[in-house]
């Protein structure tokens, strides 16, 4: 199975299973987490693996596993973080369908925030499709809507941001093109289902419990 990966897309693969990953643009930056057969099994049941769409909830459980492991507490807090992000992965899981090169196309679109991204109508015109098809496709490919996954682009973006302490909301709403910050906290809040100054203070990133003292 062939699966294009970028920051809102994951994937499942069985225990054991042979991969192989190309990395055209390099740089690529990622988390890759092994389950043992028996742990898979018990969680899974067998099930097989494929891509999954990686919403703003998921991207949040992957974000709390990254803070645990920083805060070092790695027989408790950190494995039920990681079990809390699998569980979660599992239950996004659903096989991708078959239109997958054009919703590529779109989402490489919005990625890099092309000027044609800005719009149904012109993003559509830019990969040569009419709006209706480009819109159907991501649906039935993603399960959601075109608007729904630009938002999830910005709030990942947010996210990051507010993982990095940022204390200026207004000015995040305005950077990631926001109409203001109630507009940004709300859009945060449909995706997180928290508010932004709730995910900064969740994200904050303690000193490791083993740090050298001088």
């Amino acid at each position: 199975m062939t699966a294009d990966v970028d920051p809102t897309i994951g994937y499942l693969s069985l225990p054991g299973a042979e991969e192989r990953f190309a990395h055209p643009a390099g740089g690529d930056l990622c988390t890759s987490i092994s389950l043992s057969p028996e742990l898979w099994h018990s969680m899974t049941h067998d099930r097989v693996g494929g891509s999954l769409y990686v919403d703003a909830r998921l991207d949040f459980a992957h974000r709390r596993v990254l803070a645990a492991a920083a805060k070092g507490d790695v027989d408790y807090a950190l494995t039920e973080q990681l079990l809390t992000l699998v569980a979660t992965a599992l239950r996004r899981r659903e096989p991708l369908r078959p239109e997958r090169t054009l919703v590529a196309r779109a989402r490489a679109a919005i990625q890099a925030d092309h000027p044609a991204s800005s719009s149904l109508l012109s993003l559509a015109g830019l990969l040569g499709v009419s709006p209706y098809k480009l819109s159907r496709a991501f649906s039935r490919e993603l399960g959601i809507s075109l608007t729904q996954y630009r938002n999830r682009v910005r709030v990942g973006r947010a996210l990051d941001r507010l993982e990095a302490g940022e204390p200026d909301l207004a000015g995040l709403a305005a950077d990631l093109g926001f109409a203001d910050q109630a507009h940004l906290t709300r859009t945060v809040r449909d995706h997180c289902g928290r508010t932004p100054a709730a995910l900064r203070r969740e994200l904050s990133r303690a000193e490791p419990l083993h740090a050298n003292r001088s």
